[in-house]
C-alpha cells in the first residue's frame, strides 16, 4: 500500500514538472515596431519566468537568441536585418530562459515559416582572450540578474559571462567573436570608449561600426582583454525558407 502511495505521489511530481516546462508560448503577439530603443541595434529583449518581451528587434535578433548563434552564423534574405518587430509572448506556466529559447524555436517556424539547414564554413573571426597583464573584470554576486546598457560613449555591464560578451561584441565589430578567456563566472564590467576616440571627434557623431581600432583598443585598456584575428570553423544556419510574420 505504502508502495503504491509513493508511486502515484512520484507520477504526480513527474507530471507537474512536465506541466512547468511547456514548449510553446500560449499567446504570442507580434507587430511592427512602435519605436527604436536608443543605442540599441537589436532592441531590446527582456524576460520572467514565462514571459518574453521583445522590443525594436530585427527577425535575426530572434534567431540568434533562440539558436545561440552570432549574426555572420546567419545566412538569409536581407530582410531579416532590416524589418523590425514588437514580440510580447506568454506560457502558460513559469518557464526557464532557455526553455522559452525552445519555445522561441516554435514560434519562428510557426509564425514566420522558418526552416534551415546547418553547415561548417571557415569565418574571419576573433577570439577573445586576457591580455598579457590579467583581466580588470569584477565578480558579480551570486544572486545578480544579467544586464547590459548601451550609451553614446559605450556600455555597462551586470553579471555578463564572457560568452555572452562575445557574442555582444560581434554586433559592431561585424565579426564573429569565440570566447577563449577560459573565465567561467559572471562579472560586472563598464566599457568606456571616450579615451580612446581621436582628439577633437564628437561622441555622438562617432560611427562604432566603423572603428574596430577603437573598440580593440578600449577592450585591453579598460577590461584587460584582447581580440586576436583567427579562422575559425563555424556552423551556419542557412535559411531554406522564412515570411514576414502571419497575423496575431
Amino acid at each position: 500500500m505504502r508502495t503504491s502511495v509513493l508511486t502515484c505521489l512520484l507520477l504526480g511530481a513527474s507530471a507537474a514538472l512536465v506541466w512547468a516546462a511547456p514548449d510553446t508560448f500560449s499567446v504570442a503577439s507580434i507587430r511592427p515596431s512602435s519605436g527604436s530603443v536608443k543605442f540599441e541595434h537589436d532592441g531590446k529583449t527582456e524576460t520572467m519566468p514565462g514571459t518574453l518581451t521583445m522590443r525594436d528587434v530585427l527577425v535575426s535578433t530572434c534567431i540568434k537568441w533562440a539558436y545561440g548563434v552570432q549574426d555572420s552564423q546567419i545566412s538569409g534574405p536581407e530582410w531579416i536585418g532590416a524589418e523590425r518587430f514588437d514580440i510580447l509572448a506568454k506560457a502558460d506556466a513559469p518557464a526557464t530562459v532557455d526553455q522559452m529559447k525552445v519555445m522561441m524555436q516554435v514560434l519562428l517556424k510557426e509564425r514566420f515559416g522558418l526552416s534551415f539547414h546547418r553547415r561548417s564554413k571557415e569565418l574571419s573571426s576573433y577570439a577573445l582572450t586576457i591580455a598579457k597583464d590579467g583581466h580588470k573584470l569584477k565578480e558579480a554576486a551570486v544572486d545578480e540578474k544579467t544586464s547590459r546598457t548601451n550609451s553614446a560613449i559605450g556600455t555597462v555591464a551586470k553579471a555578463m559571462t564572457m560568452r555572452e560578451f562575445a557574442d555582444f561584441m560581434s554586433g559592431p565589430l561585424r565579426m564573429p567573436v569565440v570566447d577563449a578567456t577560459g573565465l567561467n563566472g559572471r562579472y560586472d564590467f563598464m566599457l568606456d570608449f571616450t579615451p580612446y576616440l581621436p582628439g577633437g571627434e564628437q561622441v555622438m557623431k562617432v560611427d562604432f561600426d566603423n572603428t574596430n581600432g577603437i573598440i580593440l583598443a578600449a577592450l585591453q585598456g579598460e577590461l584587460g582583454l584582447k581580440l586576436e584575428s583567427k579562422k575559425e570553423s563555424m556552423e551556419v544556419l542557412v535559411i531554406d525558407h522564412i515570411e514576414r510574420p502571419s497575423d496575431n
